[in-house]
């Protein structure tokens, strides 16, 4: 936990447990969210070839994830912790600049 701690910056062992618990809630929030956001477009399990359903599914599992992680942080008080590593993956991916304020 230690190492967690040091990665992360954080300082106490009930905040590495609430920040799991929101990975862990997010995830499934997410997954879940999909299933209607597919019907939305019209894709439907039950008539869509797998090999399409899934890898479309996993594609709209992402923004999800990533629009939903800090307001679930929030819901637990994380939203410091989760905004800040929003802002770092997406510029690894090189969307930073969606973060960038505009001079």
């Amino acid at each position: 936990m230690e190492k967690l701690k040091e990665r992360w910056g954080i300082t106490s062992n009930l905040q590495i447990i609430l920040i799991l618990i929101v990975f862990a809630i997010n995830g499934s929030l997410s997954a879940w969210l999909a299933k209607p956001a597919m019907e939305l477009i019209g894709l439907y399990k039950e008539t869509t070839n797998g090999l399409i359903y899934w890898p479309l599914r996993i594609l709209i599992i992402f923004p999800v994830y990533q629009l939903t992680l800090p307001i679930v942080g929030y819901i637990f008080g994380q939203f410091k912790f989760f905004w800040e590593f929003e802002k770092k993956f997406l510029s690894k991916l090189g969307l930073g600049f969606l973060f960038k304020k505009s001079e």
